[in-house]
């Protein structure tokens, strides 16, 4: 296959991956940037955190709100759980990988903070156990996921906000993710900043 066809074969799947989740994502999306602007109103903090690519879009999220998205304002109260890498060696090592993000979670979490994870899978243990950590924390949680959700549904509680994209793809998901997490960022702005 030449690579040209092959380019236009990966966006056209691209983009129908993205009307396919319009319909379906709209509402979630939506009561995800309610949850996250409470939060910030209440002087909650957003924690995030994942693994490979989903470690990178939850970087990327907490530095649009640590810093700016497209609107002048004051930084905003986020935190990546997968930046220190001594913390997650020293954790990895003494304990296990799985409890990477749920120590941070226990020690830094309050309830009036949200815990945004993002795994395409639904499979992570180790971003699991940073659900289950946050409800010890009495925190909610907004979770990232994909393909038939995988173990979340299992761990999240009626209040939680699953935002699952419908498709079988990690490269897919991976694309949606972004699109929702600069969803958020325009939303948020726009509540708190305005125009």
């Amino acid at each position: 296959m030449k690579p040209d066809v092959r380019i236009k074969e990966l966006f056209d799947a691209s983009i129908s991956t993205k009307q396919d989740s319009m319909a379906k994502l709209t509402a979630p999306i939506a009561e995800a940037a309610e949850l996250i602007v409470g939060s910030l109103k209440n002087r909650g903090k957003i924690l995030t955190c994942g693994n490979g690519g989903s470690a990178a879009d939850a970087q990327h999220f907490s530095s649009e709100l640590l810093n700016r998205f497209e609107k002048e304002r004051e930084g905003l109260a986020a935190l990546a759980l997968t930046t220190d890498s001594s913390t997650l060696t020293s954790i990895a090592n003494d304990y296990d990988y799985e409890k990477i993000f749920s120590k941070q979670v226990l020690a830094l979490g309050r309830s009036e903070d949200v815990l945004m994870t993002i795994t395409t899978s639904g499979q992570s243990a180790n971003v699991l156990a940073a659900i289950t950590a946050a409800h010890q924390k009495n925190m909610s949680v907004i979770a990232l996921s994909g393909k038939d959700g995988g173990g979340l549904p299992s761990v999240l509680q009626s209040r939680d906000i699953e935002i699952r994209v419908p498709s079988q793809s990690t490269a897919r998901i991976q694309e949606v993710h972004l699109l929702v997490l600069h969803c958020l960022c325009d939303l948020i702005d726009h509540e708190l900043v305005g125009h």
